[in-house]
C-alpha cells in the first residue's frame, strides 16, 4: 500500500516522502496513528510541498547544530565525582553527567541519547566524547574527569 508520511518514521522514510509499506502495517499503526495519510494520484504536489519544508526546517537545524559545535568544541568540560586514592572511580561518568556539565559550561541543553560513547568513564583524567548534535554533525567535547 502507498502511503504519503505526515512525519518521520524510523525504518520507513521521513515526512514528505511516498512509501510503500506493508497493507496491515499501515491500517494498524501508520494511518491509525495519523503518521501516514493513504496515498493517490493528487499528492505528489503535497508531498513535494512537506519536503520542500523539511529540508528549509533541515537547514535551519543543520546551521544551529554548526554553531552549537563550535561552542561545544571550545569548551572544556569538568565533571566532579568521588574517587578512590588511585583515580579511579566509585561510580561512573554517564551521558547524563556528561550533560549537565556541558550545560553548565556553555548553557547549551542537551539530551542525554545524543552522547556517544563506547563506555563510561570510570578513572580521573582527561577524555573526548563525542556528540551527534545533528546528522551528519559531531562535535567532540574534552571532558576533564576530577576527584571530588
Amino acid at each position: 500500500m502507498k502511503v504519503l508520511l505526515r512525519s518521520d518514521v524510523v525504518g520507513v522514510g521521513r515526512r514528505g516522502d511516498i512509501v510503500d509499506v506493508k497493507s496491515g502495517y499501515a491500517r494498524n499503526f501508520l494511518l491509525p496513528t495519523g503518521a501516514a495519510l493513504k496515498a493517490n494520484e493528487t499528492m505528489e504536489i503535497q508531498a513535494a510541498s512537506m519536503r520542500k519544508a523539511r529540508d528549509i526546517r533541515d537547514a535551519q537545524s543543520r546551521g544551529a547544530a554548526e554553531t552549537q559545535r563550535t561552542i561545544i568544541e571550545q569548551a572544556t568540560v569538568t565533571v566532579a565525582a568521588r574517587a578512590g586514592t588511585n583515580g579511579r572511580l566509585f561510580g561512573s561518568v554517564t551521558e547524563a553527567d556528561i550533560v549537565n556539565a556541558i550545560r553548565t559550561a556553555t548553557n547549551i541543553s542537551l539530551d542525554r541519547h545524543m552522547i556517544v560513547m563506547a563506555e563510561h568513564l570510570k578513572e580521573v583524567g582527561a577524555a573526548t566524547v563525542n556528540v551527534n548534535l545533528f546528522d551528519g554533525v559531531v562535535a567532540t567535547v574534552n571532558v576533564d574527569v576530577v576527584a571530588k
